[in-house]
């Protein structure tokens, strides 16, 4: 079995990667368990390569002609991470378009060309949701993003339904929450202080968070979202039925007692490395979003949360291999 991931360099794409790699198999639409015999990663970066069966192929998914060309007729499992993150598209209107929208168009259009539909795993984002919203949504809520970057997740979502309702891929979209934590540096996601929070104190680092304490998270950790993404793949056609679209279930926590839970677990002087200095922009933002999501069907389809905000950074601590 051939599998395609675009953003297949960043955290969670290659960290996905790693994950199939020590699975070694997924299930074909068939139904049955086949070999993983390839991984294609698309990205402008790629971590060193580790493993033969991984290829790493630059490029820039909205180019055109980039995917058709990387794409192999026989690919069976496509994961589309790829995305300019929310402050990014939201400060340049052109290249979340380019990126998120006619790039997501491009793969679709790619993947109705091959040899048999694929199964495609695509992560959306609570960002679909936005406006007046109700204390506490559900999946009865209806989707009313207020960033540009909403916007183009849920389009992608409409895209993937009427090219699984005409047979071209059998498509699962995943609306994630928060991911915390994530390694690396910050990025350009209004999301990456919730993070770096958490980040930069365990690596002896001050950080100044853009949002007051008392901001609201709607989280899920790496490790559970990566279960997610193979969990989407693996379930059974008729599971998703007509409606392709998941909220993903997680945790809520404020930055207060996320900080909190540090100061537990690592030290005051580890948590006395978070200052506090709002950004309009940033806020502006992280306001439109959910904090506190019920999600019955995810639960119901299999899909888990993380248990509490100590579990999550705990478990970071043990990946990261920092003493505490």
């Amino acid at each position: 079995m051939k599998v395609f991931i675009t953003g297949g360099g960043g955290f969670l794409g290659y960290r996905l990667a790693r994950t199939l790699l020590e699975r070694g198999t997924l299930t074909g639409r068939d139904g049955k368990a086949a070999p993983i015999t390839q991984i294609k990663l698309l990205d402008t970066a790629f971590p060193p390569r580790t493993d033969a069966r991984l290829q790493c192929v630059p490029g820039d998914l909205s180019a055109p002609g980039t995917i058709a060309a990387a794409l192999e007729p026989d690919t069976a499992s496509v994961f589309h991470l790829a995305a300019v993150v929310s402050a990014g598209a939201e400060a340049d209107f052109d290249l979340g378009m380019r990126v998120n929208l006619d790039g997501t168009r491009l793969l679709l259009e790619a993947c109705r060309a091959l040899a048999r539909p694929p199964r495609l795993v695509f992560t959306s984002s609570v960002a679909a949701f936005g406006g007046e919203l109700p204390a506490i949504l559900d999946d009865s809520t209806a989707p009313m993003p207020q960033t540009s970057y909403g916007i183009q997740k849920v389009i992608g979502e409409y895209l993937i339904a009427e090219y699984t309702r005409r047979g071209f891929v059998d498509g699962r979209c995943l609306r994630l929450p928060t991911i915390v934590v994530r390694a690396g540096k910050p990025n350009l996601a209004a999301s990456s202080f919730a993070s770096a929070i958490l980040r930069e104190p365990l690596a002896g680092e001050t950080y100044e968070c853009p949002l007051p304490d008392t901001t609201g998270i709607f989280l899920l950790s790496p490790r559970k979202v990566t279960e997610a993404f193979v969990h989407a793949h693996e379930l059974p056609e008729a599971a998703w039925g007509v409606k392709r679209v998941v909220n993903l279930p997680g945790i809520t926590v404020t930055i207060r007692q996320a900080v909190d839970e540090l100061r537990r677990i690592a030290g005051r002087e580890v948590a006395d490395r978070v200052r506090f200095k709002v950004d309009a922009r940033i806020k502006a933002i992280v306001d439109t979003w959910p904090v506190r999501i019920e999600t019955p069907r995810a639960t119901a389809m299999g899909f888990e949360a993380d248990r509490d905000i100590e579990s999550v950074i705990r478990d970071h601590i043990r990946e990261q291999g920092i003493a505490v």
